[in-house]
């Protein structure tokens, strides 16, 4: 069995975290592949090393000086170097560094560095090869990697003897320049890595035991699930949850290696595995009805009446094309006879909802037209949800019961997720009910 597995940032935020890791590490044989972020906040009053690299370069491009930013950087490396009694020469990495310090400085070399010296330290710290990003994985234009030169490059690098620490977040353009991921960019280096190794399993280590089912601000002590698809995670996502980057799903998703999120200050715990199919475990153990509530706030919904409307060829893709004219992206069109509800980001209408309101009147004559703004989707998803009858019964009578009034309710066609909007000021509340009925519920009698 071959398992990457990925450190964020507080993994590795100073030397008792590094402890931690080596601990994860060395525990299983099958862990030969380790994919780190840049050192994270040891306490609250420090700053993510990332944010600090970004801050220094937009200083020297400015030609304002760097060094009131560096200097912690260069201390939090040399204080967990310290502790942990490594000999890396850190005075000649932050000398190299340091040389490129001009108005000219390449944003992506200098962000980069985070995670290089972060491999570095945990390479050494592992007695283990350490394998520069830079030097296998190619992009071929701006965000798009190039697997199988990736592939060709990184076997010709790595000792198989030993394990491999390899900084994520970057990999070389063409031309040979560094370029950076996104942000959660360590994410996507994990799941190319799983990827190019055909590993059975990508770990992804963080501060949590796995991917909640509800937002632990809004519902304390949340739950976390045991498992979920490949299709639950891209909704639950897409509707607002922290979850993984979707550009760290598909490198393992076409594969279909399982994602398995786990917590470095609780190793034992199984946390979440992600997979293409989980009906073989499930038969064994049933998972919760719903496995995910999330949600957004701030969203305008347009409703337009028009009689006989459904029965016009081309009704819907002309009242569509208005939005695209103003570049507005549209989040959902719940649909019944000759009513199309149209829901837009609030921020994305904010300076001309008007102008389209009116381009919609003009063109369209409605019979009616209304406009519900701060609202709130609330999402349910659950692959459960598909095999039993009378959950959306259930819920909206749950919404009832708690007197939240429901502005639009849409429901995809495999059954997977329920949206429902409310009011902004009854979100927090939407998503305790459901949680309480749906979710604890279950729980207590299991």
């Amino acid at each position: 069995m071959i398992k990457v597995a990925k450190f964020g940032g507080s993994s590795l935020a100073d030397e008792i975290q590094f402890q931690k890791v080596k601990q994860i590490v060395e525990s299983e044989a099958e862990r030969k592949f380790v994919v780190v972020s840049a050192c994270g906040k040891a306490n609250e009053e420090e700053h993510k090393v990332t944010d600090l690299l970004y801050l220094c370069a937009a200083h020297l491009h400015y030609g304002v000086s760097a060094e009131s930013l560096f200097v912690p950087i260069e201390e939090k490396y040399r204080r967990i170097k310290e502790r942990l009694g490594l000999k890396i020469d850190l005075d000649r990495e932050f000398e190299e560094i340091r040389s490129h310090f001009d108005k000219e400085i390449d944003t992506d070399y200098l962000v980069s560095r985070g995670e290089y010296l972060t491999a570095k330290l945990l390479a050494e710290y592992l007695d283990a090869q350490f394998v520069d990003a830079k030097d296998f994985i190619r992009f071929i234009h701006n965000d798009e990697v190039d697997l199988e030169k990736s592939r060709e490059k990184f076997f010709k690098l790595i000792d198989t003897d030993k394990k491999i620490v390899i900084p994520g977040f970057y990999g070389t353009l063409p031309n040979g320049n560094i370029k950076v991921m996104s942000r959660g960019g360590s994410d996507i280096t994990g799941a190319i890595i799983a990827n190019l190794v055909d590993a059975d399993v990508y770990e992804n280590w963080t501060d949590v035991s796995g991917i909640y089912v509800a937002d632990p601000r809004i519902i304390r002590n949340s739950l976390s699930c045991k498992r979920l698809t490949y299709r639950e995670l891209r909704g639950m996502s897409y509707m607002g949850a922290n979850v993984l980057h979707d550009d760290a799903i598909f490198p393992v998703r076409e594969k279909n290696i399982p994602i398995n999120i786990r917590n470095t200050n609780k190793p034992n715990h199984p946390g979440t595995m992600i997979m293409n199919d989980c009906s073989e475990l499930d038969a064994k153990d049933p998972p919760r009805i719903i496995t995910g509530i999330t949600g957004k706030q701030g969203y305008t919904v347009i409703t337009v009446v028009k009689n006989h409307s459904s029965t016009l060829v081309g009704f819907l893709r002309e009242l569509l094309s208005i939005f695209e004219e103003y570049r507005v992206s549209i989040e959902s069109v719940p649909i019944t006879v000759d009513t199309f509800s149209i829901i837009v980001s609030s921020k994305a209408v904010s300076n001309n909802l008007y102008e389209i309101l009116n381009r919609i009147k003009q063109t369209f004559q409605p019979d009616d037209m209304r406009v519900d703004e701060n609202v709130a989707l609330v999402a349910v998803v659950g692959r459960r949800m598909q095999s039993l009858p009378g959950i959306s019964g259930s819920l909206l009578s749950e919404f009832g019961r708690n007197a939240i009034n429901i502005k639009v309710i849409n429901q995809s066609a495999d059954e997977l997720s329920i949206v429902v909007g409310v009011e902004n000021s009854d979100f927090e509340k939407a998503i305790n009910c459901i949680y309480e009925r749906f979710v604890l519920a279950q729980e207590e009698t299991l």
